[in-house]
Protein backbone atom coordinates (compact mmCIF):
# COMPACT_ATOMS: atom_id res chain seq x y z
CA UNK A 1 0.00 0.00 0.00
CA UNK A 2 3.27 2.44 0.25
CA UNK A 3 4.32 1.74 -2.84
CA UNK A 4 0.23 2.49 -4.39
CA UNK A 5 0.82 5.73 -1.88
CA UNK A 6 3.81 6.62 -3.49
CA UNK A 7 3.11 6.61 -7.39
CA UNK A 8 -0.32 8.08 -6.57
CA UNK A 9 1.07 11.13 -5.05
CA UNK A 10 3.36 11.25 -7.98
CA UNK A 11 0.81 10.93 -10.43
CA UNK A 12 -1.74 13.29 -8.91
CA UNK A 13 0.27 16.89 -9.35
CA UNK A 14 1.06 15.69 -12.78
CA UNK A 15 -3.08 15.31 -13.42
CA UNK A 16 -3.36 19.14 -11.19
CA UNK A 17 -0.73 20.69 -13.72
CA UNK A 18 -2.62 19.63 -16.63
CA UNK A 19 -6.33 20.64 -14.93
CA UNK A 20 -4.93 24.21 -14.04
CA UNK A 21 -4.07 24.04 -17.57
CA UNK A 22 -7.77 23.37 -18.64
CA UNK A 23 -9.35 25.86 -16.14
CA UNK A 24 -6.97 28.16 -17.22
CA UNK A 25 -8.24 28.37 -20.50
CA UNK A 26 -11.81 28.26 -19.70
CA UNK A 27 -11.14 31.50 -17.70
CA UNK A 28 -9.71 32.49 -20.77
CA UNK A 29 -6.21 33.37 -18.78
CA UNK A 30 -4.04 31.48 -21.37
CA UNK A 31 -5.13 32.55 -24.54
CA UNK A 32 -4.93 29.81 -28.03
CA UNK A 33 -2.91 32.60 -29.31
CA UNK A 34 -0.25 32.41 -26.96
CA UNK A 35 -0.37 28.44 -27.31
CA UNK A 36 2.07 28.58 -30.39
CA UNK A 37 5.14 30.64 -29.12
CA UNK A 38 4.32 29.35 -25.82
CA UNK A 39 5.11 25.73 -27.28
CA UNK A 40 8.07 27.23 -28.97
CA UNK A 41 9.47 28.35 -25.89
CA UNK A 42 9.47 24.96 -24.62
CA UNK A 43 10.71 22.89 -27.15
CA UNK A 44 13.80 25.18 -27.72
CA UNK A 45 14.54 26.30 -24.90
CA UNK A 46 13.25 25.26 -21.90
CA UNK A 47 12.67 20.83 -22.69
CA UNK A 48 16.65 21.39 -23.91
CA UNK A 49 17.78 23.04 -20.91
CA UNK A 50 16.07 20.21 -18.82
CA UNK A 51 18.05 17.59 -21.04
CA UNK A 52 21.32 18.90 -20.27
CA UNK A 53 20.45 19.50 -16.68
CA UNK A 54 19.40 15.92 -16.57
CA UNK A 55 22.71 14.37 -18.76
CA UNK A 56 25.76 16.30 -17.23
CA UNK A 57 27.37 14.60 -14.79
CA UNK A 58 24.94 11.34 -14.93
CA UNK A 59 27.24 8.60 -14.65
CA UNK A 60 24.72 6.35 -15.65
CA UNK A 61 25.03 7.45 -19.37
CA UNK A 62 29.00 7.06 -19.23
CA UNK A 63 27.79 3.21 -19.70
CA UNK A 64 27.78 1.61 -23.31
CA UNK A 65 24.48 -0.47 -22.53
CA UNK A 66 22.44 3.24 -21.37
CA UNK A 67 23.23 4.68 -24.81
CA UNK A 68 22.24 1.86 -27.74
CA UNK A 69 19.56 -0.34 -26.30
CA UNK A 70 17.28 2.25 -24.86
CA UNK A 71 16.74 4.16 -28.11
CA UNK A 72 16.62 0.50 -29.77
CA UNK A 73 13.66 -0.18 -27.48
CA UNK A 74 11.63 2.73 -27.72
CA UNK A 75 11.53 2.22 -31.23
CA UNK A 76 10.72 -1.11 -31.33
CA UNK A 77 7.45 -0.63 -28.65
CA UNK A 78 6.41 1.91 -30.56
CA UNK A 79 5.82 -0.46 -33.86
CA UNK A 80 4.82 -3.09 -31.47
CA UNK A 81 1.94 -0.70 -29.89
CA UNK A 82 0.82 0.68 -33.53
CA UNK A 83 0.65 -2.76 -34.72
CA UNK A 84 -1.13 -3.91 -31.94
CA UNK A 85 -3.14 -1.02 -32.41
CA UNK A 86 -4.18 -1.44 -35.47
CA UNK A 87 -5.72 -4.76 -35.33
CA UNK A 88 -7.93 -3.73 -33.06
CA UNK A 89 -9.00 -0.76 -35.01
CA UNK A 90 -12.21 -2.59 -36.41
CA UNK A 91 -13.19 -4.02 -33.25
CA UNK A 92 -13.72 -0.60 -31.95
CA UNK A 93 -16.72 0.42 -34.65
CA UNK A 94 -13.95 2.09 -36.80
CA UNK A 95 -14.56 1.04 -40.45
CA UNK A 96 -13.34 3.68 -42.86
CA UNK A 97 -9.24 4.05 -43.48
CA UNK A 98 -8.72 7.66 -41.52
CA UNK A 99 -10.66 6.43 -38.76
CA UNK A 100 -8.61 3.10 -38.59
CA UNK A 101 -4.76 4.94 -39.17
CA UNK A 102 -5.96 6.95 -36.87
CA UNK A 103 -6.98 4.84 -33.86
CA UNK A 104 -3.41 3.11 -34.55
CA UNK A 105 -1.68 6.00 -34.30
CA UNK A 106 -2.83 7.39 -31.24
CA UNK A 107 -3.31 3.88 -29.35
CA UNK A 108 0.10 2.75 -30.22
CA UNK A 109 2.19 5.85 -29.26
CA UNK A 110 2.70 6.24 -25.66
CA UNK A 111 3.09 9.87 -23.76
CA UNK A 112 7.06 9.04 -23.49
CA UNK A 113 7.38 12.52 -22.36
CA UNK A 114 5.34 15.24 -20.80
CA UNK A 115 3.65 12.78 -18.35
CA UNK A 116 6.42 10.20 -17.76
CA UNK A 117 9.29 12.81 -17.17
CA UNK A 118 7.86 14.91 -13.98
CA UNK A 119 6.79 10.87 -12.69
CA UNK A 120 10.69 9.78 -13.65
CA UNK A 121 11.91 13.08 -11.37
CA UNK A 122 9.34 12.12 -8.50
CA UNK A 123 9.82 8.41 -8.25
CA UNK A 124 13.68 7.59 -9.88
CA UNK A 125 17.08 9.09 -9.67
CA UNK A 126 18.81 10.80 -12.40
CA UNK A 127 20.09 8.49 -13.96
CA UNK A 128 16.77 6.99 -14.48
CA UNK A 129 15.95 10.52 -15.95
CA UNK A 130 18.61 10.37 -18.07
CA UNK A 131 18.41 6.85 -19.39
CA UNK A 132 14.30 8.18 -20.82
CA UNK A 133 15.73 10.84 -22.42
CA UNK A 134 17.91 8.45 -24.61
CA UNK A 135 14.99 6.06 -24.83
CA UNK A 136 12.93 8.54 -26.30
CA UNK A 137 15.25 9.73 -29.32
CA UNK A 138 14.24 6.40 -30.51
CA UNK A 139 10.36 7.12 -29.98
CA UNK A 140 10.44 10.49 -31.28
CA UNK A 141 12.10 8.59 -34.69
CA UNK A 142 9.14 5.94 -34.75
CA UNK A 143 6.64 8.52 -33.92
CA UNK A 144 7.98 10.64 -36.95
CA UNK A 145 8.51 7.77 -38.98
CA UNK A 146 6.41 4.87 -38.33
CA UNK A 147 4.02 6.48 -37.07
CA UNK A 148 3.43 9.45 -39.92
CA UNK A 149 3.15 6.41 -42.10
CA UNK A 150 0.80 5.07 -40.56
CA UNK A 151 -1.45 7.97 -39.94
CA UNK A 152 -0.92 9.43 -43.79
CA UNK A 153 -1.20 5.81 -45.33
CA UNK A 154 2.13 6.86 -47.28
CA UNK A 155 5.76 5.70 -46.94
CA UNK A 156 8.15 6.61 -44.23
CA UNK A 157 9.65 9.71 -45.48
CA UNK A 158 7.07 12.18 -44.23
CA UNK A 159 8.21 12.96 -41.14
CA UNK A 160 12.69 12.93 -41.17
CA UNK A 161 12.78 15.83 -40.84
CA UNK A 162 11.29 16.59 -38.07
CA UNK A 163 13.44 14.58 -36.10
CA UNK A 164 16.38 16.77 -35.96
CA UNK A 165 15.62 19.15 -33.25
CA UNK A 166 16.60 21.23 -30.73
CA UNK A 167 15.71 18.29 -27.98
CA UNK A 168 17.97 16.26 -29.98
CA UNK A 169 20.83 18.22 -30.66
CA UNK A 170 20.70 19.03 -27.17
CA UNK A 171 21.01 15.44 -26.33
CA UNK A 172 23.35 14.86 -28.41
CA UNK A 173 25.57 17.40 -27.39
CA UNK A 174 24.89 16.69 -23.74
CA UNK A 175 26.26 13.24 -23.39
CA UNK A 176 29.41 13.72 -25.40
CA UNK A 177 30.04 16.76 -23.03
CA UNK A 178 29.26 14.23 -20.45
CA UNK A 179 31.51 11.80 -21.48
CA UNK A 180 34.15 14.46 -22.11
CA UNK A 181 33.42 15.66 -18.38
CA UNK A 182 34.16 12.16 -17.31
CA UNK A 183 38.53 12.56 -18.12
CA UNK A 184 38.67 16.52 -18.14
CA UNK A 185 39.01 18.81 -15.27
CA UNK A 186 38.76 22.24 -16.01
CA UNK A 187 40.53 25.56 -14.74
CA UNK A 188 39.28 27.56 -12.30
CA UNK A 189 37.91 30.43 -14.48
CA UNK A 190 36.16 28.10 -16.73
CA UNK A 191 34.56 25.77 -13.95
CA UNK A 192 33.47 29.24 -12.19
CA UNK A 193 31.41 30.64 -15.18
CA UNK A 194 30.95 26.83 -16.19
CA UNK A 195 28.72 27.10 -12.44
CA UNK A 196 26.84 29.98 -13.59
CA UNK A 197 25.77 28.61 -16.77
CA UNK A 198 24.57 25.71 -15.54
CA UNK A 199 22.42 27.23 -12.81
CA UNK A 200 20.65 29.02 -15.24
CA UNK A 201 20.14 26.18 -17.50
CA UNK A 202 18.58 24.14 -14.03
CA UNK A 203 16.63 27.18 -13.66
CA UNK A 204 15.58 27.17 -17.48
CA UNK A 205 14.65 23.49 -17.40
CA UNK A 206 12.45 23.40 -14.03
CA UNK A 207 10.22 25.41 -16.05
CA UNK A 208 9.76 22.98 -19.06
CA UNK A 209 7.60 19.85 -17.52
CA UNK A 210 4.63 22.47 -15.37
CA UNK A 211 4.27 24.71 -18.89
CA UNK A 212 3.87 21.63 -21.30
CA UNK A 213 1.48 19.99 -18.72
CA UNK A 214 -0.58 23.61 -18.68
CA UNK A 215 -0.23 24.10 -22.18
CA UNK A 216 -1.71 20.28 -22.74
CA UNK A 217 -4.22 20.88 -20.59
CA UNK A 218 -5.21 24.27 -22.66
CA UNK A 219 -5.58 21.62 -25.85
CA UNK A 220 -7.87 19.32 -23.91
CA UNK A 221 -9.61 22.58 -22.74
CA UNK A 222 -10.67 23.24 -26.47
CA UNK A 223 -11.20 20.14 -28.21
CA UNK A 224 -13.70 18.10 -25.19
CA UNK A 225 -16.86 18.96 -27.25
CA UNK A 226 -15.45 17.49 -30.21
CA UNK A 227 -14.22 14.27 -28.80
CA UNK A 228 -18.12 13.33 -28.03
CA UNK A 229 -20.52 11.48 -30.28
CA UNK A 230 -18.93 9.48 -33.23
CA UNK A 231 -18.73 5.88 -31.14
CA UNK A 232 -17.22 7.59 -28.31
CA UNK A 233 -17.57 4.60 -25.69
CA UNK A 234 -16.78 2.22 -27.71
CA UNK A 235 -13.35 3.64 -29.23
CA UNK A 236 -11.88 5.02 -25.66
CA UNK A 237 -13.07 1.03 -24.48
CA UNK A 238 -11.13 -0.69 -27.17
CA UNK A 239 -8.06 2.03 -26.64
CA UNK A 240 -7.69 1.61 -23.10
CA UNK A 241 -7.93 -2.36 -23.41
CA UNK A 242 -5.28 -2.12 -25.70
CA UNK A 243 -3.05 1.08 -23.91
CA UNK A 244 -3.90 0.68 -20.50
CA UNK A 245 -4.06 -3.51 -20.18
CA UNK A 246 -2.31 -4.70 -23.68
CA UNK A 247 0.61 -2.63 -24.03
CA UNK A 248 1.57 -2.65 -20.05
CA UNK A 249 1.68 -6.40 -20.06
CA UNK A 250 4.10 -6.15 -23.06
CA UNK A 251 6.43 -3.48 -21.62
CA UNK A 252 6.58 -5.23 -18.53
CA UNK A 253 7.76 -8.66 -19.83
CA UNK A 254 10.51 -6.54 -21.68
CA UNK A 255 11.27 -5.11 -18.22
CA UNK A 256 11.17 -8.58 -16.69
CA UNK A 257 13.42 -10.67 -19.14
CA UNK A 258 15.36 -8.19 -21.45
CA UNK A 259 19.04 -8.31 -20.00
CA UNK A 260 19.58 -4.17 -19.45
CA UNK A 261 20.59 -1.85 -16.64
CA UNK A 262 18.05 -1.09 -13.81
CA UNK A 263 17.18 2.24 -15.50
CA UNK A 264 15.94 0.95 -18.55
CA UNK A 265 14.18 -1.37 -16.89
CA UNK A 266 12.62 1.62 -14.43
CA UNK A 267 11.64 3.55 -17.65
CA UNK A 268 10.29 0.45 -19.18
CA UNK A 269 7.39 0.22 -16.69
CA UNK A 270 6.86 4.03 -16.42
CA UNK A 271 6.36 3.91 -20.56
CA UNK A 272 4.36 0.95 -20.30
CA UNK A 273 1.93 2.34 -17.94
CA UNK A 274 1.47 5.82 -19.65
CA UNK A 275 -2.07 6.49 -21.38
CA UNK A 276 -2.00 7.47 -25.47
CA UNK A 277 -0.07 10.96 -26.15
CA UNK A 278 -2.16 13.85 -26.54
CA UNK A 279 0.59 16.43 -28.63
CA UNK A 280 -0.46 14.03 -31.15
CA UNK A 281 -3.70 15.68 -31.85
CA UNK A 282 -2.23 18.26 -33.48
CA UNK A 283 -0.14 15.96 -35.67
CA UNK A 284 -3.47 14.11 -36.69
CA UNK A 285 -5.01 17.89 -38.07
CA UNK A 286 -2.08 18.07 -40.31
CA UNK A 287 -1.39 15.09 -41.61
CA UNK A 288 -5.28 14.40 -42.58
CA UNK A 289 -6.08 11.85 -40.12
CA UNK A 290 -9.24 11.60 -38.04
CA UNK A 291 -9.49 14.33 -35.19
CA UNK A 292 -12.97 13.01 -33.14
CA UNK A 293 -11.09 10.08 -33.43
CA UNK A 294 -7.64 11.12 -31.87
CA UNK A 295 -9.40 13.24 -29.27
CA UNK A 296 -11.45 9.92 -28.28
CA UNK A 297 -8.07 8.05 -27.48
CA UNK A 298 -6.18 10.61 -26.77
CA UNK A 299 -8.32 12.03 -24.10
CA UNK A 300 -10.57 9.42 -22.81
CA UNK A 301 -7.07 7.26 -22.31
CA UNK A 302 -5.55 10.03 -20.34
CA UNK A 303 -8.61 9.86 -17.89
CA UNK A 304 -8.45 6.13 -17.00
CA UNK A 305 -4.91 6.46 -16.90
CA UNK A 306 -5.61 8.63 -13.74
CA UNK A 307 -6.92 5.19 -12.30
CA UNK A 308 -4.26 2.70 -14.11
CA UNK A 309 -1.02 4.25 -13.56
CA UNK A 310 -0.28 3.93 -9.99
CA UNK A 311 -1.65 0.47 -10.11
CA UNK A 312 0.61 -0.59 -13.13
CA UNK A 313 3.48 1.21 -11.82
CA UNK A 314 3.36 -0.40 -8.58
CA UNK A 315 2.79 -3.71 -10.35
CA UNK A 316 5.70 -3.29 -12.41
CA UNK A 317 8.08 -2.31 -9.73
CA UNK A 318 7.04 -5.69 -7.87
CA UNK A 319 8.03 -7.26 -10.82
CA UNK A 320 11.46 -6.23 -11.61
CA UNK A 321 12.14 -5.62 -7.86
CA UNK A 322 12.07 -1.99 -7.10
CA UNK A 323 9.85 -2.20 -3.95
Amino acid sequence: MNEFLTVLTAVLPVFGVMGSGLWLRRRGWLSADADASLMRVTINLLLPSLIFDSVLGNAALRRPENLLLPPLVGFGMVAVGVGVARLFARVAGLRTKPEQRTFAFLTGLQNYAFLTIPLCFTLFDSGTTGVLFVHNVGTEIAMWTLGIAMLTGSGLAGGWKQIINAPLIALLLALGLNFFGMIFTPPAPVAFTGKIILTMIHWLGQSAIPLALLLIGAIVADHLDEARGGRAVRVVTVAALVRLGVMPVLFLLLAKFLPCSIELKRVLILQGAMPSAVLPIVLTKHYGGDARTALQVALGTSVIGLVTIPLWIRFGGHVIGLW
